[in-house]
């Protein structure tokens, strides 16, 4: 029994050893228990935050390089209907995505905006809100078949502000619409600028965060096991440049995803068993296997 036992483990040990080394994560650090459901991650003046989702703390988290938490910002003005991506820009400002939206019934989604000289209070006010709405939306809740507005992944740029819809449809065909909002005061109409197929696989290919470089030259999307590669892109047309893809080979709900810098991807995941980790990716292995 205890040869069968070490049999056992050792093929466990193996599997898991083989796998780490195919999907090239590195773990940086795993997060500090209190935060079991991130939903977003950026990376801003060598400093790493996050956000958690609905039902968590109206909070920005800093954290530590140990991934513990070095400073909670709460924002004390809004709630936390349900913040699903975190992004900023290059004054150094950062967004909240409070636009989840499992059952497309929302009518409230809006974006709230800190101001770099906030991040460094304990309690923060937010004063500039960006609401916005779909306006091919025209059921609330959508029927079954076109279940296309929810939403955990944005980024700003140039001034607006990019948002990949999470498929929530039936009979998933991967399809991810992508809507411009000005980053601006005010209630706006989403611009559906673009359609991006990513493929049939619910389970694999529902997008949960989206990243772009500084200098706007690279742009990235995640799901629970991809990475999608966007370059060589002109203007806002993502689509139209080299999409490259990459299996990460590893199975956890991954919900975060920022550019640490041009070549260096951080991913962080919720909670699970052995999960709740903040990883390293490089750019340079999305080059080998387009």
């Amino acid at each position: 029994m205890k040869l069968l036992f070490f049999t056992v483990f050792f093929l466990l040990f193996l599997v898991m050893s083989c796998s780490e080394k195919n999907s090239r994560l590195t773990v940086t650090y795993k997060l500090q228990r209190e935060l079991n459901e991130v939903s977003g991650i950026a990376y801003v003046d060598n400093k790493t935050y996050v956000i958690e989702d609905s039902g968590n703390n109206n909070s920005i988290y800093l954290l530590k390089q140990n991934g513990k938490i070095d400073k909670e910002l709460i924002i004390e003005n809004v709630k936390n209907k349900d913040w699903e991506d975190l992004t900023s820009d290059n004054f150094g400002n950062l967004y909240i995505g409070d636009f989840g939206n499992n059952d497309n019934m929302r009518k409230n989604l809006c974006i709230y905006k800190i101001y770099a000289n906030q991040l460094g209070e304990n309690k923060i006010t937010t004063v500039v809100k960006t609401s916005f709405y779909y306006p091919e939306q025209k059921k609330f809740p959508s029927d079954k078949k076109e279940m296309f507005y929810d939403c955990e992944s944005f980024f700003e740029w140039k001034g607006s502000f990019y948002l990949f819809t999470k498929n929530r449809s039936k009979d998933f065909d991967g399809t991810v619409l992508i809507y411009k909002v000005p980053n601006k005061t005010g209630r706006h109409k989403a611009e559906l600028i673009d359609v991006f197929k990513t493929c049939s696989n619910k389970e694999t290919c529902t997008i949960t965060s989206a990243s772009i470089t500084n200098d706007g030259t690279k742009m990235v999307l995640l799901s629970h096991s991809i990475v999608w590669l966007f370059e060589n892109f002109e203007s806002d047309n993502f689509t139209n440049g080299k999409i490259s893809t990459y299996d990460l080979q590893h199975k956890s709900q991954k919900e975060a995803i920022c550019f640490k810098n041009n070549d260096l991807l951080i991913i962080a995941d919720e909670a699970g068993e052995n999960l709740g980790n903040v990883y390293e990716f490089p750019i340079t292995v999305l080059k080998i296997e387009p």
